[in-house]
Parts: structure tokens; C-alpha cells; sequence
């Protein structure tokens, strides 16, 4: 592949999917009758009069709690929501604040098995129905997939969204959300903050990367709408994210404010499309970014607490009128310029309906009262976002029944059929970059002897990996003689002399690399395994940008991510079970100079 140089938007536009594949792609939202949604909005409103003002406010949030039960979780977890919500359990939680709505996370332990997370789910909705106001309650988690997943094994755990743009495949982006939206549903999560609309159009990009589709737009845009339909055809509500678009920051917004300098033009033709794809398909909701866009706000203020953003672009240009959500407001890109006490104020007057887990759920609950009862926000604007939060719960079907049947999850969490599913799927999206001599295929009658080593990573769920070791043991189940080794992602000079020393005598020696800098001592792990004079194989294990800092490698793959499903699909690759057969969704730029692209969008070798 020879070197040519292009510039990054010259880049997309040579590259592009032609756009129509996007509308042919996407599903409107279902209309109901006219008569019906008036009755059912008139219902909801007699409802909202019922409530009263602090009610009101709670259902604007979304909250963090600790522990596996509603009422009765560890100690430990008490203490936990007592130090940093005032509360001791998720039922205290909703009694005195009145949330809409709770987001799990597996470090709060609200995740430690389907049978558990549908018991915690199901009191919750109890503690919401038990309020002198009965309302369901929205429950949330980010299970994006790939390396953002909190509900792990024995939960299916699909490919992440870089892989599946590796596919191309519309039909497996939609499968692949329909099954994981049923086993949510199942465990009585009925909001999943995915998928992920930014366009990764910056391989510096260091909190998108791979939990984009890829860096052309028009392609982004098609997975998204495919992703949203799957999702909603199993109940479950979608949140696009994050708007209007964290593509192609250097900056992570959990830790400062990124500025995103496109132009408004380049917003339109970069970043805007997957959001217009999302809205057609009829998403259920909308999470903005942490993000400063000078070109759609002069004043840079982060687009959440953006009224040109929120409003003037989503709401008015793009027509959106759905649920509006922040990101966390705990993350210090929202709260470098305000302090906790505004921003959820300020958000609320850009046109934002739900307040996303803030750091201090007190000051903040007490905040937008205070703001109702003084007037700088109005009773009838927290009604109109009160609204369409209770529309979506009404949708949903939470107001017939907000509770689900532990006797289903075993039917329906983690099936024979689901697990096939995601190992077929992923088997579409490992991509083979470099093929030198024709090394891949392995067989195991002429290179029966293999090295594993690289990087171990921590689990996205805290149930899969290592994948040193996955990959060993799934290679030594292709009849090949497999050894683990952990290098770890910054090697140290004895990990490395003890990896060369491993691969003496090995037919050929694998290795799993992660985000590869231009100082990682991984680069030092490949360089020295490859002066052994044993072929080297390397197996990119998050960004598929390694390749271009290694040198001496005969082979090399991008999977996109660590978890099993991927490693696994990797191992058939590498012992020739099946074809690879991904596409880079992004290019792959020369680290000596990212102008020249040593890869492009679309490159993939197969067999």
C-alpha cells in the first residue's frame, strides 16, 4: 500500500459511503393516532398537576446509587450513599428526592448478576410506586459494548461500535442491539446510553476512539440508525451521544473542557449527520456533550449548557423532540466554568429535560427549587421536560407494568442462540491490516508452537479476559500449543527479556498491543520479539492505529477491543476457522507524519 498524502476532510470526503445507504437504513418513530396521544398526554398532565413542586424537580433527575438491593444492600454500600447522597439505600433515595430515574454502574455493585440487577430493578420500581405521586422510574446504564460495558458475563457482550463498523454490516449492528436491548429489558434496565453518534475523525481522540463506528459520517450514521432501530424493537429507550458531537477532541471532557474547532459548515457535513440519522430512526433520547464549539456558541459555554446549542440546533434546525439528557454533570468539563450549584439551573434553561448523576445530588435538587420558586425557571418549563420524560416511561409500557419476571432471565440473559450470535457477529469485524508472506492462516500441523503475550487490560464488565490468556486458551482449543504470557501494557525491560526468552523454539509469537505511543516500551516488546527471527503476529487490542508505530511485524490484525467475544473471533482468524473479513472504518495515519495515510478507511486483507 503506497503512502499518499491527503488532508483529514479530504480524506472523508474520498472515502465516503454514498449517503443514501443512511436512509434506506433508518426507521421513523411509530405514530400513534392522534385521539390516542392526546389521551395519553392529557393523563400525563392531569398526573403532573398531582405532583407537587418538589416531585417535579426530582423527575429531572438521574441518579448513581450503591448497592445490589433497593433496601437492603452491604454496609459497606450504605456508607457509601450516606457519605455522598444522604441517603442509605435506593428506596431512601427515591422517598426523599423523587428521582426519574437511577443509572447503574458495576463499581456502585449494582450489577453483580442478571438474577440480582432484575431484583434491584424491581424494587426500585416498587419504591417509585410507592410514593405518595406513583411514578416508574427510568433505569439507565451505559452498555455500549466493546470497552464500555457494565453488565458483564454471563450477559451476552457484543462487539463494541469500531468493530462493528469494521463489518459494515447494517443487519449485524441491528442484531447485535435487539439482543443485548432484550437481556437488559429482561433484567428490568429500560434506558441504554447508546450508541455512541460521535464521528472519530481524531486518532488522538483519547475518550471516543473505538466506541465511535469510524470517521466517515455518512457510514456513522447508517450504524447508528441500524443500532437505535434494534434497540427500540426490544423495548428498550436509546440515548444518541454525545451531542453535538465529541469526535475530534485531543482533551477528555471527564477530566477538562474540550474545544471542538470546526466550523459550522464542518459541523454540518462531520459531526451532524449520525444525529440526523438517530433522529429519524425515532431515538428515544439525546445526551449532550461536555464540550465547547466556539463556531455554535460564541459565548463557549459547554454545549449541555448551550440554549444555541441544545435548543436552537437540536431542538429547532434538527427538529428533535425527544428527551434531552446530559452526560454525568460530575465530570469536570461541565463544572470548570459554574459551579455545581449552576450548572444544573443552566442546563435546564438550555433546554435540557434530564440531569445526569451530579456530584452533590442535595445541592443540586435544592438548586433548581430554589430557581422554580424565585422564578429565574418558570413552573411550566420543568413541566414541559416533566412531560416528555413521563411520555418516554409511558412508551415503554412502565405505567401498565414497571416490573419484570425473574422467571424469564434464564430464556432470554446469555442463551446458546444469543452467545452464537455475538461470536458470529464479531467474526465479521476482526480486520487483517498486514499479511507478509502469506503467514495467516496458521495451521497447526506447520506452526503447532505459539507465544501469547502483550497486554491485559482490566475487563470493561469485570467478568472477561485476560486476554493474553483468552487467546491462548482459544488457540489451544484449534489443536495449537498456546503459552500466556502478561507483558502488560508498559513492559519492563525484564517482561521483555523474559518474552524473548519465551519465544525461542515457538513456531511464532503473538502479541496483543494497546493504544501504542510513540515512547511505549510495547514498540521496544514487538522490536526485540521480531530480532529473534520468529514471525510475529500483533493483535491490536483497543485504537487500530498501533500498526503504524511497529516495525518488524509479519502479520497484524485490529479487533477493537478485549473482550472474549473479540479475542476469541481473532483466534479463528489467526488459525484460518474463518476468513477475515472487516474494513478499517477509520484511516490509519503514518505516526512520522499523520498527513500520509498508511492505511485507508475501507483497507482490510482477507484469505
Amino acid at each position: 500500500m503506497h503512502d499518499r498524502t491527503i488532508s483529514r476532510r479530504a480524506l472523508l470526503a474520498a472515502t465516503a459511503v454514498a449517503a443514501g445507504a443512511v436512509a434506506s437504513q433508518t426507521v421513523p418513530a411509530a405514530a400513534a393516532s392522534p385521539h390516542l396521544a392526546a389521551h395519553r398526554r392529557d393523563r400525563l398532565r392531569r398526573l403532573i398537576s398531582r405532583m407537587s413542586l418538589e416531585e417535579k424537580v426530582g423527575q429531572l433527575f438521574v441518579m448513581r446509587v450503591y448497592g445490589h438491593s433497593a433496601t437492603a444492600p452491604d454496609q459497606a454500600d450504605i456508607d457509601a450513599n450516606l457519605a455522598e447522597i444522604g441517603v442509605r439505600t435506593a428506596a431512601e433515595l427515591i422517598s426523599t428526592y423523587h428521582v426519574g430515574g437511577i443509572i447503574y454502574f458495576a463499581w456502585a455493585h449494582n450489577t453483580r448478576d442478571p438474577r440480582q440487577i432484575a431484583d434491584l430493578s424491581n424494587g426500585i420500581q416498587k419504591a417509585g410506586l410507592a410514593q405518595d405521586t406513583p411514578v416508574p422510574l427510568l433505569i439507565a446504564t451505559d452498555q455500549e459494548h466493546g470497552i464500555v460495558a457494565r453488565v458483564g458475563k454471563p450477559a451476552t457482550l457484543m462487539p463494541g461500535a469500531m468493530a462493528l463498523g469494521a463489518s459494515r454490516s447494517h443487519a449485524d449492528a441491528r442484531e447485535a442491539a435487539r439482543i443485548a436491548g432484550a437481556e437488559l429489558a429482561a433484567m428490568g434496565i429500560n434506558q441504554n446510553y447508546a450508541p455512541d453518534a460521535d464521528v472519530n475523525v481524531n486518532p488522538a481522540n483519547p475518550v471516543i476512539g473505538v466506541r465511535s463506528f469510524g470517521a466517515d459520517p455518512q457510514a456513522v450514521a447508517g450504524m447508528v440508525a441500524a443500532q437505535v432501530t434494534g434497540y427500540q424493537s426490544a423495548g428498550i429507550a436509546t440515548a444518541a451521544k454525545h451531542f453535538p458531537g465529541h469526535g475530534d477532541t485531543k482533551d477528555d471532557s471527564h477530566y477538562s473542557l474540550p474545544t471542538i474547532h470546526h466550523t459550522r459548515e464542518q459541523w454540518t457535513e462531520l459531526d451532524a449527520p449520525p444525529f440526523r440519522a438517530a433522529i429519524n430512526a425515532g431515538v428515544a433520547s439525546i445526551m449532550t456533550a461536555h464540550i465547547v464549539v466556539p463556531a455554535l456558541d460564541p459565548s463557549e459555554d459547554p454545549a449541555t449548557l448551550s440554549r444555541p446549542i441544545v435548543t436552537g440546533i437540536l431542538r429547532e434546525q434538527l427538529g428533535y423532540k425527544g428527551v434531552v439528557v446530559t452526560d454525568a454533570l460530575g465530570m469536570e468539563g461541565v463544572r470548570q466554568k459554574y459551579g455545581d450549584a449552576r450548572v444544573p439551573v443552566l442546563a435546564l434553561k438550555a433546554g435540557v429535560d434530564q440531569l445526569l448523576n451530579p456530584p452533590d445530588l442535595r445541592l443540586a435538587w435544592n438548586a433548581v427549587l430554589t430557581a422554580v420558586k424565585d422564578g429565574e425557571i418558570s413552573e411550566a418549563r420543568i413541566e414541559e421536560s416533566i412531560l416528555r420524560i413521563l411520555e418516554l416511561k409511558e412508551r415503554l409500557g412502565l405505567f401498565r407494568d414497571a416490573t419484570v419476571s425473574t422467571r424469564d432471565l434464564d430464556r432470554t440473559v446469555g442463551t446458546r442462540a444469543h452467545l452464537a450470535a455475538a461470536d458470529r457477529i464479531a467474526e465479521h469485524t476482526t480486520t487483517l491490516l498486514v499479511n507478509e508472506k502469506g503467514l495467516l492462516p496458521l495451521s497447526p500441523r506447520r506452526k503447532e508452537n505459539l507465544l501469547v503475550v502483550g497486554a491485559d487490560p482490566a475487563s470493561p464488565s469485570g467478568t472477561t479476559g485476560p486476554p493474553t490468556t483468552v487467546l491462548a486458551k482459544a488457540l489451544t482449543e484449534l489443536g495449537f500449543t498456546a503459552t500466556a504470557l502478561s507483558t502488560g501494557t508498559a513492559p519492563s525491560a525484564a517482561q521483555i527479556e523474559a518474552a524473548v526468552a519465551g519465544a525461542r523454539g515457538k513456531d511464532a509469537v503473538i502479541v496483543a498491543t494497546y493504544n501504542v505511543s510513540a515512547t511505549s516500551s510495547q514498540r521496544t516488546l514487538v522490536s526485540a520479539l521480531a530480532a529473534t527471527g520468529v514471525p510475529v503476529v500483533t493483535v491490536a487490542i483497543r485504537n487500530p492505529y498501533d500498526i503504524a508505530r511497529l516495525s518488524g511485524v509479519m502479520a497484524s490484525l485490529a479487533i477493537y477491543s478485549w473482550t472474549d467475544v473479540e479475542v476469541r473471533a481473532a483466534a479463528r482468524v489467526i488459525g484460518g476457522r474463518v476468513r477475515p473479513r472487516g474494513r478499517l472504518p477509520v484511516p490509519v495515519q503514518r505516526a512520522d507524519d499523520p498527513a500520509l495515510v498508511l492505511y485507508p478507511i475501507g483497507h482490510g486483507l482477507s484469505y
